[in-house]
């Protein structure tokens, strides 16, 4: 019950903050961390296609990624699988890439900078290479990179999480971001690699 439950909530999340961009267009168009930005920044051509390129398409991988990993989808409906992974590593190739211009002008200087380039090179890496895994036939290696990937896709969530309890703890929010341009996505890959390791007992489990 716990772990469905503790599912659902996963999956609410991946939903609610993948819809998340929907405010920038019908509620406020400086909303959140753009208040945070220069007049510059804000009035800059390439920026706005880089920021806004990286949040659509990064939410719609973060809105449809979740589902890859629904055992029933993947055995029941195999072709809507590939369908939505196809999806998915498109989206997070368009969003992934603008995501790397726009860390050049992250909000807290040079760690934030290095932090989202890092997150992006990681979600970019992973997703190509699993990619390149399904099509050399390895299953496996493919289901493990996509679980990185997606790690670093829920990023998005966690650092929605995670800067309002820093920013009340530590009573600044320029502190509180320098701390979450590192903590919404690498903690993610230790929880991915500890899922990892866990199937890979099970499986072993089952052979032995």
């Amino acid at each position: 019950m716990i772990k469905k439950i503790g599912l659902w909530v996963f999956r609410v999340m991946c939903v609610f903050i993948g819809l998340y961009p929907v405010i920038y267009f019908l509620i406020d168009p400086h909303f959140g961390l753009l208040k945070t930005k220069t007049l510059e920044v804000l009035e800059s051509q390439s920026w706005n296609i880089g920021f806004y390129g990286h949040i659509i398409f990064g939410g719609i991988a973060l809105l449809i990624g979740w589902s890859q990993f629904v055992t029933k989808l993947r055995i029941r409906r195999m072709q809507l699988h590939r369908t939505i992974g196809m999806i998915y590593m498109l989206t997070v190739l368009i969003s992934g890439i603008c995501g790397l211009f726009i860390a050049q002008y992250a909000t807290g200087g040079v760690s934030n900078q290095i932090g989202f380039t890092l997150s992006g090179v990681v979600w970019l890496s992973t997703t190509i290479y699993a990619f390149l895994s399904i099509r050399n036939g390895d299953v496996t290696s493919h289901e493990n990179f996509m679980i990185y990937s997606y790690a670093v896709c829920f990023s998005a969530v966690t650092l929605r999480i995670w800067l309002p309890v820093l920013t009340i703890s530590l009573g600044n929010f320029n502190t509180a971001y320098l701390l979450v341009g590192w903590l919404s996505w690498v903690p993610n890959l230790f929880v991915a690699h500890f899922i990892i390791m866990r199937k890979k007992r099970r499986a072993q489990m089952k052979m032995a």
